[in-house]
């Protein structure tokens, strides 16, 4: 990943948001930082097109002089207007970037969040991880120790978690995971959920207990066997792995609970029904409350 970390940039509180998380990740990471702003109106011909796109330019151009001024010396900030549409503009930036990073919007607690149609496209669509970042989770970009620039102070985070699937082969997602957690100096917590088979709640009490624990324990070896040659690679990480009875779904969303970032999957499909979003990367896009990182794998 040595592209830029591009963030999707359109003004609006979300889009801020999600602009100071990407300059904060630009500097840990030691990547450029990319501001695109798609500009999908081509005509020119209507009244007030003109200003609007040259208002556009001028507020694009702002933001990237404001995170140049703030970000660590010699970083590289660059911008982009472009012409397309939107999902078209971000997925075409993400096929050279690093990561793509995006904004989300808030609807409270129990009704979660509101991940717009553009969002939900890259999300199935980008080649590269997308991290999708809620209004209220940036914070400032602007000022220096008064007013909160970015920071990698990592005394401030949390830990990392990872939705661990063991059904497929995810290295990609697993790497992201663990280096994420390096530069942060944070755990990882590795969390993986797993079922009984459809059919045993038919079983004898007793039977069942046997096939639970003969299930936990087969499950619980491959789940320390996935994560050996990682912890070998990345020694310096600590990690945490927790297995849970449970749907995976809800136990991912339960675990990112107060957690710095979330990472979890998605299977590149070539199906003809087209890309899209598994139950747990769906359910963690639309309710976890943190950062939250759908990382492709084949």
């Amino acid at each position: 990943m040595n592209g830029p970390i591009v963030v999707g940039f359109d003004g609006s509180p979300e889009s801020v948001a999600a602009t100071g998380w990407a300059a904060r990740e630009a500097v840990l990471r030691g990547l450029p930082l990319e501001l695109v702003e798609a500009w999908p109106w081509r005509r020119t011909d209507v009244l007030g097109t003109d200003d609007a796109i040259a208002w556009s330019r001028q507020r694009l151009a702002a933001k990237e002089e404001e995170l140049r001024a703030v970000l660590a010396s010699g970083a590289e900030v660059t911008s982009a207007h472009v012409p397309e549409e939107p999902a078209e503009a971000l997925e075409a930036a993400g096929r050279n970037a690093a990561m793509l990073v995006l904004g989300s919007r808030g609807l409270g607690t129990l009704r979660g969040y509101l991940v717009g149609s553009v969002s939900q496209e890259v999300l199935r669509r980008a080649a590269c991880p997308v991290v999708l970042v809620r209004a209220e989770e940036g914070g400032p970009t602007t000022g220096g120790p008064t007013t909160g620039g970015p920071t990698t102070d990592a005394s401030a985070q949390g830990d990392v978690v990872l939705g661990l699937d063991l059904r497929h082969a995810c290295d990609d997602v697993i790497a992201f995971a663990f280096e994420a957690a390096r530069l942060r100096s944070a755990p990882l917590r590795a969390v993986h959920a797993w079922m009984p088979p459809t059919g045993s709640e038919y079983m004898a009490f007793a039977a069942i207990g046997s096939m639970d624990a003969e299930l936990s324990a087969a499950e619980q070896r491959e789940f320390a066997d996935t994560l050996s040659p990682w912890r070998s690679r990345r020694p310096q990480v600590t990690v945490n792995a927790e297995l849970v009875r449970g749907h995976a779904a809800t136990t991912v969303v339960e675990a990112a609970a107060g957690a710095d970032l979330l990472v979890v999957g998605r299977r590149v499909r070539r199906a003809p029904i087209g890309a899209h979003l598994g139950p747990v990367a769906h359910a963690a896009i639309h309710h976890v409350q943190c950062p939250v990182a759908v990382v492709p794998y084949e």
